[in-house]
């Protein structure tokens, strides 16, 4: 059997630009940019009834950052057929007065990244991701040759990364209180 090229003491970074990004299954054609992955827990302060000089710290409700995505306007419609999940006017008013089901909203997302001999190495499940923002029409200008962008802002309920056979240094194991 070859031998993996992928190796378990790698020291350098990864680059940033060798990514993709999934959904439904199939990889999204032309992102050119996915924001960091970010969540952030706040400090409650308390003080014991029988120690009251004495503040003690716990932790919050957590909450993660908004991803971002963007990409060039192409005739791949995935990025627009999942905003209209909940920006579809057209469909959301029914004659009978019925609004539409928002059941199917939310979705996996996956973040992959890969190493320079395009081996995957890291990989981000994204959990119940929806659309919060989306912006497509472009800004059109006749003297202008900039790309017109399509970007779309998620919000999720936090992320797992998948295991990799290619992590740099020792697995860092806590000792229980």
């Amino acid at each position: 059997m070859a031998e993996s090229s992928k190796s378990p003491q790698r020291l350098a970074p990864y680059l940033d630009y060798r990514f993709r990004v999934k959904w439904d299954g199939r990889y999204v054609a032309g992102v050119s940019k996915v924001s960091g992955l970010a969540g952030t827990t706040p400090v409650i302060r308390h003080r014991e009834g029988a120690d009251a000089a004495t503040t003690r710290l716990a932790p919050g409700e957590s909450e993660y950052a908004a991803i971002t995505l963007e990409r060039g306007v192409s005739c791949d419609e995935a990025f627009l057929r999942w905003a209209n999940r909940i920006f579809d006017y057209a469909n959301s008013v029914a004659p009978t007065g019925a609004s539409m089901s928002l059941g199917d909203f939310r979705r996996p997302l996956g973040i992959e990244i890969y190493n320079e001999a395009g081996e995957k190495v890291i990989a981000y499940d994204v959990h119940d991701a929806w659309v919060s923002e989306f912006s497509g029409g472009p800004a059109l200008d006749r003297l202008g040759n900039a790309v017109t962008i399509e970007r779309m802002v998620i919000q999720h309920q936090g992320w797992d990364r998948e295991a990799s056979d290619e992590q740099a240094g020792p697995s860092l194991d806590l000792p229980a209180r």
